[in-house]
C-alpha cells in the first residue's frame, strides 16, 4: 500500500511515523523549571547529532492538547540545561508513569516516587539509579513555522557511566544494562545481540517470527486503540 503523506492529517502521520521508525532509543529527560520545580519526561524523538564536542537531538511536540508546549521544553528554553537518563527495565513503570501530563507546578520525580541524584556540572538532577546520563547544556534549538514543534541540541558536558559498566577500552558493557526502547505507543526490551552473518537455521527458525509479548496481552493489541493514548507521546492517564 502507498500512502501519500499530503492526504494525511497530523495524528494519521504520526501513528505510521512512531510505527515505522523502530526500535527508538528514549531520552528520560531531567529538567528544572526556573522556579525550581523538577520535570521529568521521556521523549523517543531522540538521537546523537555530534561528537566533537558529544552533543543529542530531542524532538519535541505540544501536550496532548495540541497547542501548549510540554514542561520539559519550557524548561530547556528557560534555563538551557537538561539531563538525558538512560530508560532501563528496573525502572520502566517509573518511566512509563512519567509521561503523563502532569501540572507545571508538580515535582515529577515525587509523583511516580523516584530518587534525585545531584547532577555535577547542571542543575537539573538525574534520575537515581539510571545507569548512564548525559548532562547537556542547550547548544541551539530550531522551531518549526508552526511555534509548535521544536528540536533541541544538546551539548553532553558530563557523562555519568555506573562504574561497573565501563569496560577496557572506553567502551560501554551494554550486554549489562537490559535498555528499554521505543516502537509504537509500546516499549521494547533490548535482550539480544548478534553480528551478521548469522546461521542459516537461526534465520530459519525466526522467519515469520512475532514479537515476543512479556505483559501477556493479545498478539493484535496496541495502546493506540485505548483512550489513554494521545498523539503526543504523553499519556492521558498517569497510571
Amino acid at each position: 500500500m502507498l500512502i501519500d503523506s499530503a492526504d494525511l492529517d497530523a495524528k494519521s502521520a504520526y501513528k505510521l511515523l512512531i510505527g515505522s521508525v523502530i526500535p527508538r532509543p528514549i531520552a528520560w529527560v531531567s529538567t528544572v523549571s526556573t522556579e525550581g520545580v523538577a520535570n521529568l519526561a521521556p521523549i523517543s524523538f531522540f538521537t546523537v547529532v555530534g561528537r566533537k564536542p558529544p552533543r543529542v537531538s530531542l524532538s519535541m511536540q505540544p501536550r496532548s492538547d495540541g497547542v501548549t508546549m510540554k514542561d520539559s521544553f519550557v524548561n530547556i528554553r528557560d534555563t538551557r540545561e537538561f539531563v538525558s537518563n538512560m530508560a532501563t527495565l528496573p525502572q520502566v513503570e517509573g518511566l512509563h508513569r512519567s509521561a503523563f501530563d502532569f501540572e507545571p507546578d508538580v515535582d515529577e520525580f515525587e509523583a511516580v516516587a523516584l530518587q534525585k541524584e545531584p547532577s555535577d556540572t547542571v542543575r537539573p538532577p538525574r534520575v537515581k539509579g539510571a545507569p548512564i546520563a548525559l548532562e547537556c547544556t542547550v547548544d541551539r534549538i530550531f522551531s518549526a513555522p508552526d511555534g509548535l514543534h521544536h528540536v533541541v541540541w544538546g551539548n553532553v558536558v558530563r557523562f555519568y557511566i555506573r562504574d561497573d559498566l565501563l569496560v577496557a577500552g572506553g567502551r560501554i558493557d551494554f550486554g549489562a544494562i537490559a535498555p528499554v526502547g521505543r516502537l509504537a505507543a509500546e516499549y521494547t526490551l533490548v535482550d539480544n545481540t548478534f553480528v551478521p552473518p548469522l546461521d542459516t537455521e537461526v534465520m530459519r527458525a525466526r522467519a515469520g517470527h512475532r514479537i515476543v509479548r512479556l505483559d501477556g496481552k493479545d498478539t493484535d493489541y496496541s495502546p493506540i486503540d485505548t483512550p489513554a493514548w494521545s498523539p503526543s507521546g504523553a499519556t492521558t492517564t498517569p497510571g
